[in-house]
């Protein structure tokens, strides 16, 4: 029986959900990578010397480059947390650290202006650090407060509330920065403030969602536990790696997921800049069009949900992976506003799909016995992805002076994972996954 201190302890759990998705919508995928592109990085773009080589970056290129580093920056140290977070000794603790030193960083945004290309990578970067380093603490939670069928539930309502959550600042924020001349405030001022709000939105809301959920203490912790945890992290991560290569169905989706996924992250982080910069759209255009995705995503994921009830979760996964190969063909050869705006309606009803069904998918072919084990690798192959997609991105972006090859080369990830999906075997028939947001 659920006891009213189990639903508030839930509640607060979703909550932050509801906080840091703000981070993903308008700093990941909205604001920040627009005014990047239209104000802090000069039209010339940037020189750079590296080992003797000297090149010039375009924005869409200095923005991939840093999105991919970063991704691998936290996939090198999440052994590390996940061994700590396994510890149980101090979820909470680590989630509040991360949570408010990358709210932090990401007020300190308010002051990035022109040319200060350098300060806003830096802080960009440390603040999608803390973001991803905070949900492996705030994911291992989730077996704590709910079991069985309830988890996945509960999953489902964190990821809705995140998807509101976003959507709702990012909603204010559109509405704030394009009149924001009727009120005397330039728009680089604006757009400056929106990066703030969603500092103040995850810390705020974070905090909120601090006193409502609790940590049960550890059993027992030594002075040098939290060391003893960070080794068997790695040793652990190490050991599923060698366990899952055993079972040849998880292996390959496992593989196939990581590839096509990470095409999946690099459109949600590239898409803005490139309107920006290759299709010289307003900032309006991009920060609509964006909004829509977030709320046509929730019943977006619903669609794909019923669709795999009627053809199977595998098959279903297949199709959606020729439509994102069919979109990234569209999206290479789209120039107005006008194809943006079709463009984002097919994402927005594919994409809250797509990385939900995969996960009701992988739960259905691994041994329901060792289901939190098997998760667990699911969350390093997830960790995997956003970090060659951003960065072969920018590196075909920088080397033949459009983005619009960058764009095309994303088909083959969608390609490469489809043609792996037909050598994994269905065991057991999936209905309705959960949702997904923005960043996960």
């Amino acid at each position: 029986m659920t006891t009213d201190k189990d639903k508030k302890s839930r509640f607060g759990w979703c909550l932050y959900d509801w906080a840091n998705s703000a981070f993903a919508t308008t700093i990941l995928a909205a604001v920040l990578p627009v005014y990047f592109a239209e104000t802090i990085v000069p039209a010339e773009g940037v020189d750079l010397t590296f080992m003797g080589l000297k090149d010039r970056l375009c924005a869409t290129s200095l923005w991939g480059y840093a999105g991919g580093l970063a991704s691998l920056l936290i996939l090198i140290s999440a052994p590390t947390l996940g061994g700590i977070a396994d510890r149980g000794k101090k979820k909470k603790l680590f989630l509040m650290l991360f949570c408010y030193v990358g709210s932090f960083m990401t007020c300190l945004l308010f002051f990035s202006s022109a040319n200060d290309v350098f300060y806003t990578l830096i802080l960009f970067s440390l603040a999608q650090y803390c973001f991803v380093a905070g949900n492996v603490f705030y994911d291992s939670f989730l077996p704590l407060l709910a079991k069985g069928p309830d988890m996945d539930l509960l999953s489902g309502q964190g990821y809705a509330l995140g998807y509101l959550g976003g959507g709702a600042l990012l909603a204010l924020s559109f509405l704030f920065i394009q009149p924001s001349h009727l009120i005397g405030i330039d728009k680089d001022m604006a757009v400056r403030i929106s990066l703030a709000a969603a500092g103040i939105w995850w810390a705020m809301f974070g905090t909120v969602s601090f006193s409502l959920f609790h940590e049960e203490k550890a059993i027992s912790a030594g002075r040098d536990s939290l060391g003893r945890a960070a080794v068997e992290g790695l040793r652990r991560t190490l050991e599923t790696i060698r366990t899952v290569s055993r079972d040849r169905d998880v292996m390959i989706f496992l593989v196939a997921y990581m590839i096509y996924n990470d095409a999946v992250q690099t459109i949600i982080r590239m898409s803005s800049i490139y309107g920006k910069e290759e299709l010289r759209l307003s900032t309006g255009t991009l920060l609509g069009t964006l909004l829509m995705v977030q709320f046509i995503g929730i019943g977006g994921a619903l669609f794909i949900s019923w669709i795999s009830g009627r053809f199977g979760a595998r098959k279903t996964i297949m199709g959606v992976l020729l439509a994102w190969v069919a979109l990234t063909l569209f999206a290479s050869a789209m120039k107005t506003s006008a194809e943006f705006w079709v463009l984002g309606v097919a994402v927005g009803l594919i994409l809250g799909g797509t990385q939900a069904l995969s996960r009701s998918f992988y739960g259905g072919i691994i041994p329901k016995d060792q289901s939190a084990e098997f998760f667990g690798y699911f969350s390093v192959f997830e960790k995997l992805s956003a970090i060659w997609g951003p960065i072969l991105f920018a590196f075909i972006r920088q080397t033949t002076g459009t983005s619009r090859l960058s764009i095309l080369s994303l088909s083959l990830f969608f390609l490469v994972g489809w043609v792996l999906l037909f050598f994994v075997r269905d065991k057991v028939p999936l209905l309705i996954p959960g949702s997904s947001q923005l960043d996960n």
